[in-house]
C-alpha cells in the first residue's frame, strides 16, 4: 500500500501530461523541411489538423506536444510549400491534352508526321486540331505555311496553335469555312499573306476568325479535362494553378468541382476581359473561397515575340518592317485600367515587347501613384527598356514572369532584339530588385508544367541540355531561395493568398510537396532530374 500511494503522484503526472496534449490528424516527422516563412527556417517536424499547420518545428518537441491521428516519417526527405503556378492556363492544359502534341517538332514535316498518326488514332474526329510548332526550332525559321497540310489533310479541316498561342497555322479546308480571305482584318491581327493570298498562318486577333468557327467542348467536356489537368499537375508537385483568362461559366464550372470534392488543385482565376465580363464582375466584386480565388482581370497589350506580336519600341532587328502591334488600343487599356482601379480587383496584364511594358507601366503608375497593396501585375514582362525598371517599385507593380521562356528563347531572342535590347529581357533579377519579389510560373500549355525547370531555368539560365555552359544573361540569374520563394510564398502573395497558404506556418493551409532530393543543395544539371514524391493539399495527399 505504501508503495503504492509513492507511485501514485508519477501516475498522475503521466495522466495530466497525457491530457495536457493536444490532438492532430498528421504528424510529419524527420524530415529537412524549407518551411519559405518570413525566416526562411528550416524545420523537421509539423503537425496538421482540420487541413492546417497545427505547429512547425523540432520532430522531438513536436512529439511531446502533440498526439497525431497518423504519423508519417520521411527520414531525411526534402519537404517544401505545396508549389505555386501563379500565370498557367489550367483549363487549357486540359484542352492540349486532347490535342495532337506539336511541341518539340523539329521540322514541319515532322509536324505532318505527328498529326497523321494522331488522326489515325481518333479518325472519327471533325477537326483535326494541334499545338506546340515552333518554327524557330526548324532549319526553316520563316513561318510555314498551307500547302504541305493541303496535301495530307484535304478533306478535314485543320487547326494548329503555336507553341506561345499567338499565331494558328490552318489548312484550306480551315479557311474556306472561316471564310478568311485576303481582305480578312481584325485590328490588333494579322492575316499573313504571300502573293497577295492568305498562308494559312494568322497571328493574333486574326486568329478569332478561325475560333469563331471551331467547335467548342461543352462544360461536361471541360470538367473532363479539368480533373485530367489536375493529374498532370498534382504529379509535378503543384497544390495550386492559375487559369490566366478563362469565364464566368468556366470559373462557375471549377468552383463547382471544388465544392464536389472532385477538383483538389486550388485555382487562382484570372477574368477574360470583355465588356460581358466586366459589367457581370464588377457588380458581383471579388471573391475567395478555401480553394478558389477570383480578384483579378486578364488583359492582353501585345502578343508574343516568337511570332512577331510582340509591340517594340523599335523594329525587329530580323524584320526591320514591323514593330509588332498592340492587341487592345491605348485608350481602350486606359478606360480598362480606371474601371478595375476603381475596383476592389487586381489588374494583370499581358506585357512582352518593351512598348507594351512602357505603356502599361505608365497606365498604371499614372492610377496608382505610388507605394500600395493593389498588387497589380505585369504578366511576362519580358522586354523592358532599362529606363522602366524603377517603375516597378515607384508602384508596387509585381513582374509575374516565366523564368523557362527565357531557356527557350534564347536560340533566336537576339536576332529578333539585337545585342543591346536584349539585355533588358528575361532580366528576372533587376526586376526582383524594384520591389525585393518576383512570382515565377511557367504559362503552361506553352511551357512545360514541371515548376522544377523553371527553377533550374531561374537560377542555371540553362535549358534541359544544360546549355548553355556557364549559363545565359547570368548577370539576371537568381539565387535558390529567391527562385523558392517566387514559386511559394512570394507567388501567394501576387495572388492575394498568402494569407491562406505558400508557406508551411502555424495556421497556414498544410499544401506541401515531398521531393526525392533536396533541390536548394544538389548542383544544377541534377535540378531537373528530381521527382515528387508525394503531394498534400489541405492535408491530404494527393498524389
Amino acid at each position: 500500500m505504501k508503495r503504492l500511494l509513492l507511485l501514485l503522484p508519477a501516475f498522475l503526472i503521466l495522466l495530466s501530461n497525457c491530457s495536457s496534449r493536444k490532438k492532430a490528424d498528421l504528424f510529419v516527422k524527420n524530415a529537412r523541411i524549407y518551411t519559405a516563412d518570413s525566416s526562411f527556417s528550416i524545420a523537421d517536424g509539423f503537425v496538421i489538423k482540420d487541413g492546417k499547420f497545427l505547429g512547425v518545428g523540432s520532430s522531438k518537441t513536436l512529439a511531446d506536444l502533440y498526439d497525431a491521428d497518423s504519423i508519417v516519417d520521411l527520414a531525411g526527405q526534402s519537404v517544401y510549400p505545396g508549389f505555386y503556378d501563379p500565370h498557367s492556363h489550367f483549363l487549357g492544359l486540359g484542352q492540349v491534352l486532347n490535342q495532337a502534341d506539336l511541341v518539340g517538332a523539329t521540322s514541319y514535316d515532322e509536324v505532318i508526321d505527328r498529326l497523321k498518326m494522331f488522326h489515325q488514332k481518333h479518325a472519327d474526329i471533325l477537326w483535326l486540331t494541334g499545338r506546340g510548332w515552333d518554327q524557330n526550332d526548324w532549319d526553316d525559321k520563316t513561318f510555314p505555311t498551307k500547302e504541305k497540310l493541303d496535301a495530307a489533310f484535304p478533306d478535314i479541316p485543320v487547326a494548329l496553335m503555336r507553341v506561345d498561342g499567338h499565331a494558328l497555322l490552318v489548312n484550306s479546308k480551315t479557311l474556306r469555312l472561316a471564310r478568311v480571305t485576303a481582305g480578312s482584318k481584325l485590328p490588333g491581327g494579322e492575316v499573313v499573306l504571300k502573293n497577295g493570298k492568305p498562308t494559312g498562318v494568322l497571328v493574333d486577333n486574326a486568329m478569332q476568325l478561325i475560333k469563331r468557327v471551331i467547335p467548342q467542348p461543352d462544360l461536361n467536356d471541360k470538367a473532363q479535362m479539368l480533373l485530367a489537368a489536375q493529374k498532370v499537375c498534382v504529379a509535378l508537385g503543384l497544390t495550386t494553378v492559375s487559369d490566366a483568362g478563362i469565364s464566368p461559366d468556366e470559373i462557375n464550372l471549377i468552383d463547382s468541382l471544388q465544392k464536389a470534392k472532385k477538383l483538389h488543385i486550388r485555382d487562382y482565376a484570372m477574368i477574360s476581359l470583355g465588356e460581358p465580363n466586366l459589367n457581370y464582375f464588377l457588380k458581383r466584386g471579388p471573391f475567395q473561397t478555401d480553394r478558389l480565388t477570383v480578384k483579378s482581370f486578364k488583359l492582353y497589350a501585345d502578343g508574343a515575340l516568337g511570332s512577331r506580336g510582340a509591340c517594340l519600341r523599335r523594329p525587329y532587328s530580323d524584320r526591320p518592317e514591323t514593330g509588332g502591334f498592340l492587341l487592345l488600343g491605348p485608350a481602350e487599356l486606359e478606360r480598362v485600367t480606371k474601371l478595375l482601379y476603381a475596383s476592389n480587383f487586381q489588374a494583370n496584364t499581358h506585357c512582352i515587347g518593351d512598348s507594351a511594358n512602357h505603356l502599361m507601366l505608365d497606365l498604371y503608375g499614372k492610377l496608382l501613384k505610388g507605394h500600395n497593396d493593389r498588387r497589380w501585375r505585369i504578366e511576362h514582362a519580358q522586354v523592358v527598356s532599362p529606363d522602366d525598371f524603377w517603375k516597378f517599385g515607384r508602384y508596387s507593380i509585381i513582374p509575374s514572369v516565366q523564368p523557362t521562356h527565357a531557356t527557350s528563347d534564347m536560340y533566336w531572342a537576339t536576332q529578333r532584339l539585337g545585342p543591346i535590347r536584349v539585355k533588358g529581357a528575361y532580366a528576372f533579377k533587376d526586376l526582383m530588385k524594384q520591389n525585393g519579389l518576383i512570382a515565377f510560373g511557367s504559362d503552361f500549355p506553352v511551357e512545360a508544367v514541371n515548376p522544377l525547370f523553371g527553377f533550374h531555368s531561374a537560377v542555371a539560365r540553362q535549358d534541359a541540355k544544360n546549355f548553355p555552359a556557364g549559363g545565359y544573361q547570368m548577370e539576371n540569374a537568381v539565387d535558390r531561395k529567391s527562385a523558392l520563394l517566387a514559386m511559394t510564398r512570394w507567388a501567394a502573395y501576387a495572388c492575394f493568398e498568402d494569407h491562406l497558404r505558400g508557406s508551411i506556418t502555424t495556421g497556414r493551409q498544410a499544401d506541401f510537396v515531398v521531393l526525392d532530393r533536396d533541390i536548394m543543395t544538389v548542383p544544377n544539371p541534377k535540378i531537373r532530374q528530381t521527382k515528387v514524391k508525394q503531394t498534400w493539399i489541405g492535408g491530404e495527399r494527393v498524389f
